[in-house]
């Protein structure tokens, strides 16, 4: 069983700050203290100033970085498998039920982004059979 962490990580765009949770003060309220930042793309752990971050801790935040990207990233290959069923769904709406002024309003838009998509698989899978 995990002992209870006292760090709290707010998430946000391509990170999270992080906080230590303080609850022993004269008050005996819950203070949140920020003692970094995080930039999940590059992995960075930016210390605050005025409360940095121990050395266990730092170890719990760069445990928490790796566990937070593989979220992100299984979240990332859901979300095209989601896409591939919204492009199943889109093709029957618009053979059964779309009618020529809807045709008409998506088509174009829709082409465009199927094209980008096609040349950017195709530019990839090729790169990758050349590089095998």
């Amino acid at each position: 069983m995990n002992k209870p962490s006292n760090l709290y990580f707010r998430t946000k765009d391509n990170g999270a700050a992080v906080f230590r949770v303080d609850i022993e003060n004269r008050q005996k309220r819950l203070e949140l203290q920020p003692i970094a930042n995080l930039n999940l793309n590059k992995g960075q752990i930016n210390p605050h100033s005025e409360y940095p971050p121990t050395a266990a801790e730092i170890a719990e935040i760069e445990s928490w970085i790796l566990d937070r990207q593989a979220i992100v990233a299984s979240r990332q290959t859901d979300d095209i498998l989601r896409l591939i069923d919204e492009l199943n769904s889109t093709a029957h709406w618009l053979q059964t039920k779309a009618d020529n002024d809807t045709l008409d309003a998506v088509a174009d838009d829709l082409l465009l982004a199927m094209h980008d998509l096609r040349s950017v698989i195709v530019k990839r899978k090729s790169a990758q059979l050349t590089n095998r």
